[in-house]
C-alpha cells in the first residue's frame, strides 16, 4: 500500500489518533508487551530446580534407598529435594515479581502524536511503551527502541540494527517508500530494532505478540541465547561438580570398606547413601537466590539503583575495574559557553551567532527529541541573537560515526543562495576548510592551547551554495571557510570526588574512557584529586592486541579520542587481562562497550537502548550510587563465600570422620536417621546467613570466589574438624566404664550426634568471616542465635521424646563435661589456625 492507503486502512492519519481511539483500541489489542517479559510460573520455577546438580543426586540417592527398602532414609531424602525446591522456587518467584517490579520503573517510553479530539491540534507526548496501538504516529530518533512494527512515513539519514531478529550487527539504511516492490522492507522497521542514526516519523502496524520479533520467538526460532554465567556463578559451578563426584563416589567407598574389613554388605547402603547426602550443601540455591532478592530490593529501596538481571549483583560485587565517560558522571550534564573567538583568540560575537543557528536548525530539522548538553548551552546563550527572517533547509545531524553537525540555511534577501554552517571537533571541521597548510597548523595550535586549560572546543565553518532542491550530503561539507572556536567549561558533579575517593577505598580502579580532548579530561581528573598519568589518545593502542593491550590499558587512567569501538576493545582487553569489569554509559555510543563489560550500567536518563541493555539502572546520574552497588554486591557474594566455607568445612569433617569410624567401629557410627535428623538440623540453621551482614572490612576488596584456593580452605578446616570428631570418639569410649564401653552403639551415637551440632554451631560463628565474631559489635545477630538454637538441639534432642524414635538416649554426666573440654580445644585450634590463614573466598 501506499502511506496514504495505508492510513486509511488504518483508520488513522498523519495527525495520529485521538485519546479516545488510542484508550479503545488499547482495550481492543492489549498492551504492546515483548515476550521476553513474562513472568516463570511457581510449578515451572519448583520443576527447574530439580535440575540443580545437588538436587539431581540426591534424588537419585533417594531412589537407591527405596530399590533396597530403606523407606525411612528415602522418605527424609525425598523432603529435603521438596522443601529445597520449594524454597528456591518461592524465592525466585519472589525475586522475579520484585524485578518486574523495578523493571517498570524504568519502563521505556516513546515519542508519539496524540490529539485531544477529533478537531484538537496533533500534541507530541511521551507514552509508556505498553501502552502504543496500531495507528499511532511515532517519532524516532538516536538510541530509540523500536517499540514495535512500524512504516515510515517520513525519515532522514535513518539507519536501523537488527541484530534481534537478523542476528546482524551492522545498521541498516532506512527510508520511506511511496510505492514499495514485493519483498522490500527498506520502509519498515520492526520491534526490537534499535536506532542508530537519523531519525523519521512512523505509524505503528502491530503490536504485542502480534510483532514479527513475538512471532519469530514463538515459533520454530529460538529466543536470543542466555547471558552467559559470570565469573562467580562459574567458580561455584566448578566447587559444586568437585562435591557432586565426591558425593557419587561416597557410597561405593563405604560399601566397598565394610564388606572387606566388617564383612557388612547391602545392610549399610543407607547409612552410604545417608553419609553421601551429609556432604550435600542443599540450601545453596535458597541462600543465593534469598541474598540476590534481598541485596537487589535494598538497593532500590536505599539507593534507587535498579538491578535488572539478578546474577548482576554478584558480578558488581567482584568489579575492580570501572570504566565510565567523563561527561555527565564527573561533570555536570550541562556545560556553559565559555567564549566564542576567532582564529586570533579575538572575541567574536558573530562566531557563537552561527554556532546557535546551526543548534536552533539541526534540533528542528532533524527531528531530534532534544538537543545534546554543548546545543543547549549555545541555545541558551544565543536564543535572544537568532535572526527571524532566516529558514532552515535540511539539516545533517552528530552520528556515532561524524564528530559534526551541518545545517542549510537561506534568507529573504539572499535568494537563490543557501548558506551552508558546520560545526563540531576542531580537527574534523578544519580538515574541512580551504585553509593553507601553515594556517591550519596554526589553528590547530590555538585551539590546542584552549583544550590544555580544560576548555571543550568546537571549531564553526560556513559556505555559500547555490540554492538546490536535491538532497544535501556529507560530501558538501568540503572546501569550507573557517570562522572560529566556541569554548565551553563543564561544572564538576557535585558528588564526584567522594565516590571516586569511596570506589578506591573499596579496591576499583576507575578508567576513564571519553572522546574529548586529553587536556580536557586531565583538567577534570586533577580538579578531582585524581593523578591522571599518561593520558594517551586512543589511536596510540590502536597497534597493540592481547596482553599488550591488556598492559597498555591497566597502566593508564584517562584514554581520550575514543570511539565506540575502542572503547569496547579497551574494555574487552580489561577483561581478558583477568579484570572483572564494569562499564556506566547513556549513549548510543557507548552501547558497544557496555554490551562487552561484565555489568552493564547506565542512568535513568540513558537512552532507551542503553538502559534496554543495561544490566544496573541508577534513578540518577550520581556516581556515589555505584559505590553502594558495589557494597551491596560484595555483601551477597561474601554471605555466599561465608555459608559455603561454613558448610563444606563441617560437612567434610563429619563424612571424613563417619567414613573412619565405620572402618574402626565393630557397629555403624550413627544410624542413617540420625545422620539425616543431624543434616535437617543443620540445613535450618544455616537460612540465618540469608539474614547476616558482614563486616566492613570484607566488602574493601572484589568478592571473587576462587575455587582451587577455596577447596584448600575447606580441606584443612574439614581436617580439623574430623580430628575433633575423632577425639570424641575417644572420649566416648572411657567415659563409658573404659574401651569396653565403646560397644554401647547407643550412647555412642547420642555422644556423637551432640557433639557433631556443637561442633557445627562453633564453625558457623568462627569461620563466618574468617574473623573472631568477638570484634563485631552486633554479635549474636542471627549467625549467632542460628548457632545457639543448633547447640540446643545437639543438647536437647537425645533428651527428648524424639530421641528414642531416633535412637539416642541421655549421657552420662562425665560426658558432657569431657565433651565440653573436646569443644573447648577445637574451638581454640580454629581460631589459631584462622590467625595464620585467612580463608579463601
Amino acid at each position: 500500500m501506499t502511506p496514504l492507503r495505508l492510513l486509511r486502512h488504518l483508520d488513522t492519519g498523519p495527525r495520529g489518533l485521538t485519546e479516545a481511539e488510542a484508550q479503545e483500541r488499547l482495550v481492543r489489542w492489549g498492551a504492546n508487551e515483548a515476550p521476553d517479559r513474562r513472568a516463570t510460573s511457581w510449578p515451572r520455577l519448583f520443576v527447574r530446580g530439580t535440575r540443580d546438580p545437588f538436587t539431581a543426586v540426591l534424588l537419585c540417592l533417594g531412589l537407591v534407598s527405596a530399590a533396597v527398602a530403606a523407606w525411612g532414609t528415602a522418605c527424609v531424602i525425598l523432603c529435603l529435594v521438596v522443601v529445597g525446591c520449594a524454597l528456591r522456587a518461592s524465592g525466585e518467584h519472589r525475586a522475579d515479581r520484585s524485578t518486574a517490579g523495578l523493571r517498570a520503573l524504568v519502563a521505556g517510553t516513546v515519542t508519539v502524536l496524540r490529539r485531544a479530539g477529533p478537531d484538537g491540534a496533533p500534541r507530541v507526548r511521551e507514552t509508556p511503551v505498553d501502552a502504543l496501538v496500531p495507528g499511532d504516529v511515532i517519532r524516532l530518533a538516536p538510541g530509540d527502541l523500536v517499540p514495535a512494527d512500524v512504516r515510515l512515513l517520513r525519515a532522514g539519514g535513518l539507519t536501523v540494527r537488527e541484530a534481534a531478529l537478523t542476528g546482524e550487527s551492522t545498521a541498516v539504511a532506512k527510508s520511506p517508500r511511496d510505492a514499495p516492490a514485493p519483498g522490500e522492507q527498506d520502509h519498515l522497521c520492526f520491534q526490537g530494532g534499535s536506532v542508530v542514526s537519523g531519525g523519521g516519523i512512523a505509524v505503528v502496524l502491530a503490536t504485542g505478540a502480534r510483532t514479527r520479533l513475538a512471532s519469530a520467538w514463538n515459533g520454530s526460532a529460538a529466543a536470543p541465547a542466555p547471558r552467559p554465567p559470570s565469573a562467580f556463578d562459574r567458580s561455584v559451578r566448578g566447587i559444586s561438580w568437585v562435591l557432586v563426584r565426591f558425593m557419587l563416589l561416597t557410597p561405593p567407598l563405604v560399601l566397598t570398606a565394610n564388606a572387606a574389613l566388617r564383612g557388612r554388605g547391602v545392610e549399610t547402603l543407607p547409612f552410604a547413601v545417608a553419609v553421601a547426602v551429609g556432604l550435600t550443601p542443599e540450601m545453596l540455591p535458597v541462600v543465593v537466590t534469598s541474598c540476590l532478592a534481598r541485596g537487589t530490593s535494598a538497593l532500590a529501596r536505599t539507593h534507587q539503583v535498579i538491578v535488572k538481571r539478578l546474577p548482576a549483583l554478584h558480578d558488581l560485587g567482584a568489579v575492580d575495574v570501572l570504566c565510565l565517560d567523563k561527561t555527565g558522571t564527573l561533570t555536570q550534564d550541562r556545560p556553559a559557553v565559555h567564549r566564542a573567538v576567532d582564529g586570533d583568540g579575538r572575541d567574536a560575537p558573530d562566531v557563537l551567532r552561527w554556532a546557535g543557528a546551526n543548534a536552533w536548525w539541526t534540533l528542528q530539522l532533524a527531528e531530534l527529541p532534544a538537543p545534546d548538553a554543548l546545543d543547549e548551552a549555545l541555545l541558551a546563550a544565543t536564543e535572544p541573537d537568532a535572526d527571524p527572517e532566516e529558514e532552515g533547509v535540511t539539516a545533517l545531524p552528530v552520528a556515532p560515526e561524524r564528530r559534526l553537525a551541518a545545517a542549510v540555511v537561506r534568507h529573504p534577501r539572499r535568494p537563490g543562495v543557501h548558506s551552508l554552517v558546520v560545526k563540531g571537533a576542531f580537527e574534523d571541521v578544519l580538515d574541512r576548510c580551504a585553509l593553507a597548510e601553515d594556517e591550519r597548523v596554526r589553528l590547530l595550535a590555538v585551539a590546542a592551547r584552549e583544550a590544555e586549560e580544560g576548555l571543550r572546543v568546537l571549531a564553526v565553518a560556513t559556505a555559500e551554495r547555490p540554492a538546490r532542491t536535491r538532497r544535501h550530503t556529507p560530501a558538501d561539507e568540503r572546501g569550507l571557510t573557517f570562522r572560529g572556536f566556541v569554548t565551553f567549561r563543564d561544572a564538576l558533579a557535585p558528588t564526584a570526588a567522594r565516590a571516586l575517593r569511596t570506589l578506591s577505598g573499596q579496591g576499583v580502579a576507575v578508567k576513564i574512557l571519553t572522546g574529548d580532548h586529553p587536556g580536557t579530561a586531565a583538567r577534570v581528573c586533577r580538579e578531582l584529586g585524581v593523578r591522571p598519568g599518561e593520558v594517551t589518545t586512543a589511536d596510540r593502542l590502536d597497534g597493540l592486541s592481547g596482553s599488550e593491550l591488556a598492559e597498555a590499558v591497566r597502566r593508564r587512567t584517562v584514554l581520550a579520542r575514543c570511539t565506540p569501538e575502542q572503547k569496547a576493545r579497551f574494555v574487552a582487553a580489561l577483561r581478558d587481562g583477568g579484570h572483572t569489569v564494569g562499564f556506566l554509559g547513556d549513549g548510543v555510543n557507548d552501547l558497544p562497550a557496555l554490551d562487552t563489560a561484565d555489568v552493564g550500567i547506565a542512568p535513568r536518563d540513558a537512552v532507551d537502548v542503553v538502559r534496554e541493555s543495561a544490566d544496573v539502572v541508577l534513578a540518577k546520574k550520581d556516581l556515589g550510587a555505584i559505590g553502594h552497588a558495589v557494597a551491596e554486591g560484595r555483601r551477597g557474594s561474601v554471605t555466599v563465600a561465608a555459608y559455603l566455607r561454613t558448610t563444606l568445612s563441617s560437612n567434610l569433617g563429619n563424612v571424613l570422620a563417619m567414613l573412619a569410624a565405620g572402618l574402626l567401629l565393630p557397629f555403624l557410627p550413627m544410624l542413617p536417621a540420625q545422620v539425616l535428623a543431624q543434616n535437617l538440623c543443620f540445613d535450618a540453621a544455616q537460612i540465618a546467613f540469608v539474614h547476616d551482614r558482614p563486616q566492613p572490612d570484607a566488602l574493601r576488596r572484589p568478592a571473587v570466589l576462587r575455587p582451587r584456593s577455596f577447596l584448600r580452605f575447606i580441606t584443612v578446616f574439614g581436617a580439623l574438624n574430623a580430628v575433633a570428631d575423632l577425639a570424641t570418639f575417644a572420649v566416648l569410649g572411657f567415659a563409658t566404664d573404659g574401651p569396653e564401653g565403646i560397644d554401647d552403639a547407643t550412647v555412642f551415637h547420642s555422644g556423637w550426634f551432640t557433639e557433631n551440632l556443637m561442633t557445627q554451631a562453633l564453625a558457623m560463628l568462627l569461620l563466618r568471616l574468617g574473623r573472631r565474631t568477638a570484634e563485631d559489635r552486633r554479635f549474636p545477630g542471627p549467625i549467632g542465635l542460628a548457632a545457639s538454637a543448633l547447640a540446643a538441639a545437639g543438647l536437647l534432642l537425645p533428651l527428648s521424646p524424639l530421641g528414642p524414635l531416633l535412637g539416642m538416649t541421655a549421657l552420662p554426666v562425665a560426658s558432657y563435661a569431657l565433651l565440653a573440654v573436646v569443644l573447648a580445644l577445637y574451638g581454640a585450634a580454629l581460631a589459631g589456625v584462622l590467625r595464620i590463614r585467612r580463608p579463601g573466598r
